[in-house]
């Protein structure tokens, strides 16, 4: 079944209200996003109707949708199989991405301010404890939400707007580099969070470059579990 495996309490919950079929799309797609439903497995209609607790069209609906957006490739005679991202595809979006959060960082040191600052110190403090727990949800978690902060700092409307459209695919390839990036990766926000808090703008769209730049070369070094 496809239930076995998944890690507990990976099913998200259906929050009401609201359309059913959006619902059941934003739980595949944190299941996707998360990796409980993996790169390449096989996606049953009525087996995923089961794991949710709805009636299939809702899920095929959303299946649809998913495959519109990359997420999922539909196969003829096969069905559906959660999209195996290439190498090319990786590097095109966390090149993307370093371009976003450089800019962010420069704009959040302009204009960072105390309360931004302890934020983000919190936000690195419970990274660093869930890399010491070893719990990889979590820090993937803290990690967006890190990455998050600095561009609400910097204040650029339409580059969070660019940024969110990539945010849940930059997610999707850090979660399997996110032990191997581990303590370093936090070692390298605390820098980031030095150079935002001194105003300096060139260190940290220096740091931040870096930083993405690391997270791009260790996804294609990765050890695949």
């Amino acid at each position: 079944m496809l239930s076995t495996g998944l890690p507990q309490g990976a099913v998200p919950k259906l929050e009401r209200p609201g359309p059913l079929r959006e619902r059941v799309y934003e739980a595949l797609l944190e299941l996707i996003t998360t990796r409980a439903l993996r790169p390449g497995q096989h996606l049953v209609e009525s087996e995923l109707a089961g794991l949710l607790g709805v009636s299939r069209q809702p899920v095929r609906e959303a299946l649809q949708r998913l495959n519109t957006e990359g997420w999922v490739d539909l196969r003829p005679a096969q069905g559906a199989f959660v999209h195996e991202p290439t190498e090319q595809e990786a590097d095109q979006l966390l090149s993307v991405r370093m371009l976003l959060e450089a800019e962010a960082a420069r704009l959040a040191a302009a204009h960072s301010t105390p309360a931004g600052i302890a934020a983000l110190e919190d936000l690195c403090t419970k990274g660093e404890r869930a890399v010491a727990d070893d719990d990889v949800d979590l820090a993937v978690a803290t990690n967006a939400a890190f990455h998050a902060k600095v561009m609400e700092l910097a204040g650029n409307v339409v580059l969070a707007e660019l940024a969110g459209q990539v945010d849940r695919r930059v997610r999707w390839y850090y979660t399997p580099v996110a032990r191997q990036r581990g303590t370093q990766s936090w070692i390298e926000h605390r820098s980031l969070i030095a150079a935002i808090s001194s105003h300096d703008e060139r260190r940290a769209t220096e740091i931040m470059r870096t930083h993405t730049e690391h997270t791009r070369q260790t996804y294609h070094q990765r050890e695949e579990a």
